[in-house]
């Protein structure tokens, strides 16, 4: 692992063991050039996922491009990080367990807001906003009459 402050190859590791979410592993590096110290997480990947744009064009799976964008979406909503980041784990190894590597951006789009709006709805509406590309009030309104439950009034 290369050092992030002097550019070092030769790094050692000092401590390691299961991060919080008990799906990665925390290394502590040690660099004996600068003396840097510094932390790593290991994640298991079963596949190296491609991602297919509605453009056509073609890019690797971003595990962190996906965090942010959920991140984005639950920013100042009243839910435990922890369980965020379970959320982001599930959808990926959900991804990579759809038994193919290419997978279309809609899918990925899908399951996201499948899985926020069993955790909150006001970031599944902020999602799918981006996701969807609302261009007015009216966007905004025609989903949300979509999740409210037929006869109950509006407020």
């Amino acid at each position: 692992m290369r050092c992030p402050f002097c550019g070092n190859i030769d790094t050692q590791v000092k401590d390691s063991r299961p991060a919080e979410d008990h799906v990665s592993i925390r290394r502590r590096r040690f660099c004996p050039a600068c003396g840097g110290r510094f932390t790593t997480y290991e994640r298991v990947q079963l596949r190296d996922l491609v991602v297919i744009k509605s453009s056509g064009k073609r890019e690797d799976f971003d595990r962190t491009k996906l965090e942010r964008s959920i991140r984005i979406a639950m920013q100042k909503r009243p839910i435990d990080p922890d369980r965020i980041d379970q959320m982001i784990s599930g959808i990926v190894r959900r991804l990579e367990s759809l038994g193919d590597t290419d997978i279309p951006s809609k899918t990925i789009g899908e399951i996201v807001m499948e899985s926020l709006a069993r955790i909150d709805t006001v970031a599944y509406v902020r999602f799918a906003s981006v996701y969807r590309n609302f261009q007015s009030a009216d966007d905004f309104d025609g989903f949300v009459q979509e999740l409210r439950p037929s006869g109950q009034p509006e407020e």
